[in-house]
């Protein structure tokens, strides 16, 4: 048998072991040299810290490119949430928005229903101050449905002072006089209605006529003096006072079309936009003049 030392399979592991020797004491010669390298370079640095700026500025300069490129990534990320985030809540925004327009369009109709209101009722205060005292002021709440009459709902009745014949007007012109009363509301005849027939006079020159209306939102002019018609378009008429029920000067029509012996006219106070009128006192005509104290006739 051969002694140890001479065995091929030890001597293959012995040459393997001094191998692994030599490689174990080279990392350690490399350990301590780098350890014992940066001990001197971290002192160098501590002593003088400019002596290394250009091995930084060599570094920054190689690390650039990846460090923009994460910025960019960090930005673009960051810009794709915030768009997703938005985008959530972009719809709860647009619609709380579009609820706050529905609330401003709302009151911005209600302020002008508010003003023209206003305009309306200021208008009205006007004549009254102008012409007189009124029996009340009241709203047209209602119209006839059918299409042959003409009729106006009052909104006041006998508990205002309202009675049967009183005429009614608008700010612009005449609307018409009371036909029926009750105790809060009065049905109003329309200067539009077949029936009604209305006193009139041009302004200029003092022509005296009827007015009647068609129903159909037209008066027609009938003339008293017949003969050559002296009727042009665009003349106004106003109530002549005649018969005692209409006070005089009251703009009721102006001339549409000239007829053969008279006009088409067209209302002067469309009662569909008048919704606030004045009821007034029938208008009584002085016939005969009397004495102040005896009320007797003079001499």
């Amino acid at each position: 048998m051969a002694p140890p030392h001479e065995r091929p399979g030890l001597s293959r592991k012995g040459g393997f072991s001094r191998k692994a020797q030599f490689g174990l004491f080279s990392s350690y010669v490399a350990a301590i040299s780098g350890a014992a390298i940066g001990f001197v370079l971290l002192v160098v640095s501590l002593i003088h810290p400019t002596a290394f700026a250009f091995a930084r500025a060599a570094a920054n300069d190689v690390a650039a490119p990846a460090g923009r490129i994460s910025a960019t990534g960090r930005s673009s990320s960051k810009s794709i949430i915030d768009v997703i985030s938005g985008y959530i809540a972009a719809g709860s925004k647009n619609a709380r928005m579009e609820e706050e327009l529905k609330i401003a369009r709302s009151k911005l109709a209600e302020a002008e229903a508010v003003a023209s209101e206003n305009r309306r009722l200021k208008a009205l205060l006007a004549v009254r101050e102008t012409d007189g005292q009124a029996v009340t002021a009241a709203r047209l709440i209602g119209s006839s449905s059918t299409s042959t009459r003409r009729f106006a709902l009052l909104g006041a009745g006998k508990r205002d002072g309202v009675l049967v014949g009183q005429p009614v007007r608008s700010a612009t012109g005449l609307v018409g006089r009371v036909l029926e009363v009750g105790n809060r509301t009065a049905r109003v005849l329309l200067i539009t209605d077949g029936e009604s027939v209305v006193p009139v006079r041009r302004v200029k020159g003092d022509i005296a006529g009827f007015a009647q209306g068609q129903a159909d939102g037209t008066l027609i002019i009938r003339l008293i003096d017949l003969g050559i018609n002296p009727l042009k378009k665009g003349d106004v008429f106003v109530t002549s006072g005649s018969g005692g029920l209409y006070r005089p000067n009251v703009p009721v029509a102006v001339v549409r079309s000239v007829t053969r012996d008279g006009a088409v006219a067209r209302i002067v106070s469309d009662p569909a936009a008048s919704e606030f009128v004045l009821v007034e006192p029938i208008w009584q005509p002085i016939t005969e003049l009397r004495d102040p104290v005896s009320g007797d006739q003079p001499s």
